[in-house]
């Protein structure tokens, strides 16, 4: 069963915002898993692609406690701004999932 595109965008919706954070100046890379701006951009940017065409690939990781986004907004000033993101993304995702 293809996955309902309404719930698709409402995950590009949540990485596109996560995105424009990413994309911020002066965000610290240093402890998150992508060695600088343009890596966590262009892997956003994949995932977005991979949804669009009706995947799924498994991205908990990156909203998660400790994952590579958490890291940067803890670092970069936009903690609480990734906690409402990483609330909508879960809510989405598992969604998503169970409609598999």
């Amino acid at each position: 069963m293809p996955f309902p595109m309404e719930r698709l965008h409402k995950l590009i919706t949540i990485l596109r915002e996560a995105k424009a954070f990413l994309a911020l100046d002066g965000n610290d890379f240093s402890w998150s898993s992508w060695r600088d701006q343009n890596q966590a951009i262009s892997e956003i940017d994949s995932i977005i692609t991979e949804l669009e065409n009706g995947s799924v690939p498994d991205i908990r990781v990156l909203f998660a406690p400790t994952g590579p986004i958490q890291e940067i907004s803890l670092s970069s000033g936009w903690g609480h701004e990734f906690i409402e993101l990483a609330e909508r993304f879960d809510k989405e995702y598992e969604i998503v999932k169970n409609q598999s």
